[in-house]
């Protein structure tokens, strides 16, 4: 079940919406929407309160906590698209991690992409073309934060180096723990040898989309 509360605090802040506005558009109290948002009263929202909200900000009930559509078996799990960019090259910074998009997968199609919480997974955007010919400039990826250093192993991370989100090939040394970082392009420098402790890993990439050019 999606998190209706923060969904709609995500909806909020992305299209600077102002709170007490939309209470009105509502018929509740000024008050109310920044209450349930920050203080967690009421509870969750009316069904009415639900269904007008999601018609103003042209998203599904579903997306803002509601149930599935008739059909669906409530396989549908709404991914946000943040927007940000992990770099493949110089490094983008990410001050702000506000989703700019919210998209469904289906449940099962995404089980058979990882085993961890599925809850955790989100979607950006590929910068730069250290990671070609794998990665392109501008490809869309499922990165899946519950898959990181706990369970860290060879792969395609995005990590966070000095404030900085970046993607990267990681391959672990066997005997100690220890890691190298390289890019696919081999015009671009690596890292052979980081302790572990040095390198924030926010998620393993499971997942590759681009437009048609």
């Amino acid at each position: 079940m999606i998190d209706g509360r923060e969904a709609l605090r995500r909806l909020i802040e992305e299209r600077r919406e102002d709170y007490s506005a939309l209470s009105r558009l509502i018929g509740r109290n000024p008050a109310y929407i920044q209450q349930f948002i920050k203080r967690g009263t009421p509870r969750r929202l009316s069904e009415e309160d639900r269904r007008r909200l999601a018609q103003y900000f042209g998203v599904s009930e579903a997306a803002l906590g509601g149930p599935a559509p008739r059909g669906a078996d409530n396989k549908l799990v709404v991914i946000p698209r943040l927007d940000i960019g992990a770099s493949a090259g110089p490094g983008a910074f990410a001050e702000e991690e506000r989703a700019s998009a919210l998209l469904g997968f289906d449940r099962n199609w995404l089980r058979g992409l990882t085993r961890g919480d599925v809850g955790q997974i989100s979607m950006i955007r590929v910068a730069g073309d250290s990671m070609a010919p794998t990665l392109s400039d501008g490809d869309e990826i499922l990165v899946d934060g519950s898959d990181a250093a706990t369970r860290l192993r060879d792969g395609i991370y995005v990590l966070r180096i000095d404030g900085a989100l970046v993607v990267k090939r990681i391959a672990l040394h066997p005997a100690e723990r220890r890691l190298s970082i390289s890019s696919d392009n081999p015009a671009y420098p690596g890292w052979p040898d980081c302790a572990l402790s040095d390198v924030d890993i926010v998620g393993r990439v499971i997942w590759v989309g681009r437009p048609l050019r």
